[in-house]
């Protein structure tokens, strides 16, 4: 009489680990479907975004260039001859670009490897392909031993 028992509460085990497991399927499936449907949205968001952000870079090119017309006519009624006031508004774009790129070099001068992640990189590096003993000279070698932070896990 207790085999009996014993397979009914079996029976039972399996039916409520088969419902769970179907629970938890539709669960996971409902999760990417919401997932999906936020990421849509993101999405075009993202783009309207972007094109809004187009829009006004190409608005801003224009009314760079009319204001670079206008600041030479401007130099036409200050009594300069048209061609030598459009030469002075390009010199000076001239020149800003030339200090702009100047001062870009030197930023991106300045932008190196990444040493520290290197170094500690090659220390466990090191670290994992030595001979792992508990009184050995391994023992005393960890990763990050050079003083720099060791990852957190």
């Amino acid at each position: 009489m207790t085999n009996t028992a014993g397979t009914e509460d079996e029976r039972t085990l399996g039916a409520l680990f088969a419902t769970a497991s179907r629970d938890l399927s539709t669960l996971v499936r409902s999760e990417i479907e919401l997932a999906k449907a936020e990421i849509r949205v993101d999405v075009k968001n993202g783009a309207t975004g972007g094109a809004m952000f187009g829009a006004a870079g190409f608005l801003s090119l224009l009314a760079v260039v009319l204001l670079s017309i206008a600041a030479a006519y401007g130099l036409v009624a200050l009594g300069l001859h048209p061609g030598w006031a459009f030469l002075i508004v390009a010199g000076a774009y001239l020149l800003l670009a030339a200090i702009l790129g100047l001062i870009g070099k030197k930023v991106i001068s300045k932008v190196g490897p990444p040493e520290r992640t290197i170094r500690t990189s090659k220390d466990t590096a090191s670290f994992l392909k030595s001979p792992r003993s508990e009184n050995g000279p391994a023992a005393d070698r960890t990763p990050g031993a050079a003083g720099a932070p060791t990852p957190r896990r």
